[in-house]
């Protein structure tokens, strides 16, 4: 299994010992050893992944890195975070996911309106199984806990990704943009509940999540 490690925190470096890795197409900043690079169709599903795509608006371009030696990716200077997955399945936004283990299964899933509220359509990325999985943020992700007792909402904007048994909601509310004036409509929030992890960027997307 390729080895994740991150040099500062927008470098991801990726160690290869004739395994692979999925990344975003056009994330390679440099590299040594031996490596071959393939892009793949619809996020590496073939082809009833590139329609799934396609139907839904999640958009990932994705390219396989296989060799022997050292890969490393970055993408806009964005900050990377690591996530391990041990069997279980991370959500993400797909703009935010930089790089997966190979033997992790991409694929998409419906998530109701809260996808609707991100202006992504009504699916988003998932990712599961046993590796490492690095995901995106516009300036340092927070990770907040989630449990039966405190629920959170969240910006649709300002959302990266999720892992846990949680439940989400898009509902209605009054933000702190609606009462300062700057919202033009309702007021729309992400609500988790039940136990597991949000990541949450400190920049919001533009979106038409807040502002519906």
């Amino acid at each position: 299994m390729a080895t994740f490690r991150l040099q500062g925190s927008k470098v991801l470096a990726v160690s290869m010992t004739g395994d692979a890795v999925k990344a975003k197409n056009g994330s390679m900043v440099a590299y040594d050893g031996q490596m071959a690079f393939k892009k793949m169709s619809g996020g590496g599903e073939g082809l009833r992944g590139m329609v799934t795509r396609r139907l839904t608006g999640e958009q990932m371009e994705v390219m396989e890195v296989r060799g022997q030696g050292t890969c490393w990716f970055a993408d806009r200077a964005s900050e990377i975070n690591l996530v391990s997955l041990h069997g279980d399945k991370l959500w993400v936004e797909a703009s935010n996911l930089l790089a997966t283990d190979a033997g992790l299964r991409t694929g998409t899933t419906f998530t109701g309106l809260r996808g609707g509220a991100t202006g992504n359509g009504l699916f988003t990325t998932t990712v599961e199984g046993t590796g490492q999985a690095a995901i995106m943020s516009d300036g340092p992700a927070v990770v907040l806990r989630v449990t039966p007792q405190y629920p959170l909402q969240v910006d649709p904007g300002a959302y990266i990704a999720h892992q846990g048994n949680l439940q989400q909601h898009f509902q209605s509310g009054v933000t702190f943009r609606t009462l300062m004036g700057e919202g033009g409509g309702e007021a729309f929030q992400i609500r988790f509940e039940g136990d597991g992890l949000v990541y949450v960027q400190p920049s919001e997307r533009n979106t038409i999540g807040g502002d519906v």
